[in-house]
Parts: C-alpha cells; structure tokens; sequence
C-alpha cells in the first residue's frame, strides 16, 4: 500500500486548515504540517508505519519556494528515517529518502544570533484573514532594500499575539513596542522609522497595560 502526503510547509497554513484538507482529500492524500499545524510531518510518518504502510510519497504544497520546502521535508523525513527500525520507502520530488540527508542540527545554531531588534509578524487566523502575508512580504523586502540583515532585524512569523481587532499586529523587541494594524503600505516607514533610525511610528503604535492602560 503506497500513500500519498500533502506537506504544507508554510507557518500561515495552519490558518487555512480546511482548505487543505480539502485539496488532500480532492487529490487522494493524506495532509501534514512542516510547521505551525497538525498533525506534523512526522506525528503523521508514526501513523503511517504504524499502519503497515510500506511506500509514502510526500509532496511539498502551498508554496512556490520548492527547493526551500523540499530541502526541509527532506531534512525532517530523513531524520525520521534515521530512527526507525524498519523505515518504509519514502519518497520525495523523484528522490528517495535514505536517512542521509542533513541532520537537524548544526553548530550554527547551537546559540541564539545577535541581533538590534526581533520583529515579530503575527500570522494567526484573524491576522492573516487582514492580509498578514502581504505585510511580512513588504517588510521582508524593505529590510532588504535597506540593507537591515538579520544583525540589524531578526525578523520571526508566530501564531496568535491577541489583540486580533489591530490586525495585521507586529511587535518589536526588546523596546516591547506594539503596532497595528500593520499594512503593506506602512511597512516602508516601520523600517525606515523604527528599524532603521529607532524612532517609533506613533500612528500605528498599539498602547499595552504595561504602559498605563488597565
């Protein structure tokens, strides 16, 4: 018995379950999640072993980075792979996985990088219903086209932050500073203006109990 696996590999897919599933379902596939959703890639390569199936074809969806996805569905099978007794035949973008892909870890990520801020983009339900995705992208491609690297700005997509009614929300640490909603077209002066020259963006900025409200 072969299965076929769809692999979303984008955080923001755990906000759009159902479609999912119902492309799997259309397709004759099984869903799982690289990240952000359930079950993930490998709660699901436990299922199937333990159902007997001895041939899974995974396939990485919802993403036009191919590479990027099936270089960490490889690295993820491949470390599963590496734990089984008995492993079934895995197969991935015409390539069979062996368990000698690259280990999940590496000594360059052995410590946390240094950094001057850490963005935090909100890719929660609501967040990215408000367009969440086009706001990461913009603010990505500021930062580049201002020359911030990761030193100056690391930047990370997370779950819910709950103040979903100012969605997109963003938060940047370590000053702790709020803002939203954050649009596409507000992501040139937050760069600019917070990230760039440390100067925050009172328009967008979102006040929080610890600075004064109850």
């Amino acid at each position: 018995m072969s299965v076929l696996v769809h692999v979303a590999t984008l955080l923001q897919d755990a906000a759009r379950t159902d479609q999912l599933h119902r492309r799997a379902q259309a397709a004759g596939a099984q869903l799982a999640f690289l990240q952000g959703g359930e079950p993930t890639l490998t709660h699901l390569l436990n299922r199937l072993h333990a159902d007997g199936v001895r041939a899974i074809q995974l396939e990485a969806v919802s993403t036009d980075e191919r590479a990027y996805a099936r270089s960490w569905i490889g690295r993820v099978a491949g470390h599963w792979h590496r734990q089984q007794v008995d492993p079934p035949l895995i197969a991935l973008g015409g390539r069979t996985i062996t368990g000698g892909e690259a280990p999940l870890s590496s000594p360059a990520w052995e410590r946390p990088p240094r950094y001057r801020h850490h963005l935090l983009v909100c890719r929660g339900p609501r967040c990215s219903a408000h367009g969440a995705d086009k706001t990461y992208s913009e603010i990505l491609r500021c930062l580049v086209a201002a020359g911030l690297t990761d030193a100056d700005v690391l930047m990370a997509q997370t779950g819910c932050l709950f103040p979903c009614n100012h969605g997109p929300v963003v938060v940047v640490h370590p000053d702790g500073t709020w803002y939203g909603p954050v649009g596409p077209d507000s992501a040139e002066r937050l760069v600019r203006q917070h990230l760039g020259a440390g100067l925050p963006v009172h328009d967008l900025h979102m006040p929080t109990p610890m600075e004064g409200e109850a």
